[in-house]
């Protein structure tokens, strides 16, 4: 029973952990394009890398924090121009296989040794290179502080202040993304998601609307990558790998394409799920007979799998995701 408790304590603490709050982010801004605009963006964790590599390489040159900021969301914002002025005027399947080799240029980049001195190659950027300007700004006091069945430090990178930090920001985001798509410009994004000929045929281009939403979205997932990297290190092949653009779909495809809360639902959701499934099998590896079916090494492998599989279920049997409108993604297939 001790066990299963810690275990479960272990799981709801992803509820409020930054690399949550992160893939919430994420998600938001995949939203953008796939919920709100039907782009079907293959490749947020390049936005997701490229926007930690700016902030961290901006902050270990000596920048200011908030210049940190400003060039991650330069860096996501050149990206989406890059990708999309070439592509967006093509049918969306082109952006689709654009998006996710260019996330893997950028994954193999940030691998190279010819800018290892700037990203660290293969090995990546270690957080005490870039995180003391972030921490220096946490007005919480030294130690620990409880909350419920929850204790972290105050500040640190697995702390009450990044956790403040982190879901202070998803807040913000939510709130923007919550007036924008309210707004005309945002009823024409569903439009062009819908029927982009009747979008067209009303005297609006479209492809500008598509280009403003890839660059809003791809600013937004670079925001991501920064609250990413404030609890753990930058790593091209864990943050760029296709493994972290599958999780942020299936996060924004569990909660709901299309809805305002979706994707930080879903990310909740998932993370939860996630942490109690690996945990779980870890416990059952160790202390029972499963474990000579499912060695600990096993199970990451397993959670991938199973992340692949509802990720498949979940595009067969609940497209719309739990806050979704299964008629908001009558997506104009061109």
């Amino acid at each position: 029973m001790e066990d299963f408790l810690r275990i479960l304590t272990q799981s709801l603490g992803e509820i409020l952990a930054p690399t949550t709050a992160a893939y919430a982010i994420a998600a938001i801004g995949l939203n953008l394009h796939f919920g709100y605009t039907g782009l079907l963006n293959m490749g947020q964790a390049g936005f997701m890398l490229l926007g930690a590599y700016g902030f961290a390489i901006t902050l270990i040159a000596g920048g200011p924090i908030w210049l940190a900021v400003l060039v991650s969301l330069a860096a996501g914002t050149l990206f989406a121009l890059v990708l999309g002025m070439p592509t967006l005027q093509l049918r969306g399947d082109y952006l689709a296989i654009v998006t996710i080799s260019a996330a893997e240029i950028v994954r193999w980049l940030g691998r190279s040794t010819l800018w290892q001195e700037w990203t660290g190659a293969s090995s990546g950027l270690q957080g005490r290179h870039y995180k003391d300007p972030y921490l220096e700004l946490s007005p919480l006091p030294e130690g620990f502080t409880t909350l419920g069945p929850f204790e972290y430090i105050n500040t640190g990178s697995d702390s009450w202040w990044t956790r403040i930090v982190a879901w202070g920001l998803v807040i913000l985001l939510l709130l923007f993304v919550w007036l924008i798509t309210r707004s005309p410009w945002g009823r024409v994004l569903k439009g062009i998601r819908e029927d982009e000929d009747a979008v067209r045929a009303l005297g609006k281009n479209v492809y500008s609307y598509k280009l403003q939403a890839l660059v809003l979205g791809g600013a937004i997932g670079s925001l991501g990558g920064v609250v990413y990297a404030l609890q753990l290190a930058i790593s091209p092949d864990s943050m760029g790998g296709r493994t972290m653009t599958f999780f942020v779909w299936t996060v924004l495809l569990l909660g709901g394409a299309a809805t305002v809360f979706g994707p930080v639902l879903g990310s909740m959701i998932f993370f939860t799920a996630f942490m109690f499934m690996r945990t779980g099998m870890r416990a059952l590896s160790e202390g029972t007979a499963v474990g000579e079916v499912i060695d600990p090494t096993t199970v990451e492998q397993i959670g991938g799998m199973a992340v692949g599989i509802t990720l498949m279920l979940l595009v067969i049997f609940r497209p719309q995701g739990i806050l979704g409108n299964k008629k908001e993604l009558a997506f104009n297939a061109r």
